[in-house]
């Protein structure tokens, strides 16, 4: 609906699309700790809708739901990134999780069960899960896999910088991964997984299901998704420290 000037009515636009934002947030959620609240995102990509009915532009041709998705989920990160979510903390426990991952899967020669896991971190399983619900969110990849020691000269900071030789573009860190083969591991570290873990990253990166619709195909409940989610994620760190 369209007012007299041609622009998006802004009641409309939300009650039209409201559906849209909570589907983005609800899709988010599963990469994110249990300390963020749903209803901050919601929040924050209505903002972002907003923002994308005064900037769209029917001429430049792309579809109105497209663009306000991406304005809608870069109002959402922005979010994220003010509150500060992914702390330090956060990350040594996801490193402990991996490291043992890690160290248990070179022993036994094959993926640890959970009990395992917690045995080699020295902790209970109720508190092993706990920190699977903690940790859930944390990226696969963080800059510092590819620092190599060295603090002071951060992976992104020296190869953003350089020009390809002979080219004039700027140096790509993702076309590098894609470019040495990283791809491939990851589909290889994937299939290793087991087939649960598979099956739950099919559901929610191909299929787009949110944490609820997971637990329903899974039998198991929301936050309980959540704890697989972040262990699988630990496996796949685990497997691809070798590659990184």
């Amino acid at each position: 609906m369209y007012t007299a000037q041609g622009t998006i009515e802004k009641s409309h636009l939300l009650e039209q699309h409201q559906p849209l934002v909570r589907r983005i947030a609800l899709q988010m959620m599963a990469r994110l700790p249990a300390s963020v609240e749903l209803d901050d995102l919601i929040q924050a990509g209505m903002l972002g809708l907003l923002d994308a009915s005064s900037r769209y532009q029917d001429h430049r041709g792309a579809q109105f739901e497209t663009f306000v998705s991406q304005r809608i989920r870069g109002a959402m990160l922005d979010e994220l990134r003010a509150s500060d979510w992914g702390s330090r903390g956060l990350r040594q426990s996801a490193r402990g999780i991996e490291k043992a991952i890690q160290a248990l899967g070179h022993r036994l020669g094959r993926a640890p069960t959970e009990s395992e896991i917690a045995r080699e971190l020295k902790i209970d399983l109720e508190t092993y899960q706990s920190m699977l619900q903690d940790i859930q969110g944390c990226q696969l990849l963080y800059v510092e896999d590819f620092a190599k020691g060295d603090p002071d000269n951060p992976f992104l900071d020296l190869h953003a910088q350089d020009a390809r030789k002979g080219r004039g573009e700027l140096d790509d860190p993702l076309a590098r991964l894609l470019e040495s083969g990283f791809r491939h591991q990851l589909v290889d570290a994937i299939a290793a997984l087991p087939e649960r873990d598979q099956l739950l990253l099919k559901l929610y990166y191909e299929e787009e299901l949110n944490l609820r619709e997971i637990g329903a195909v899974l039998e198991v409940s929301q936050s309980r998704v959540c704890q697989l989610h972040g262990q699988a994620v630990s496996r796949l760190r685990a497997k691809l420290k070798d590659a990184l």
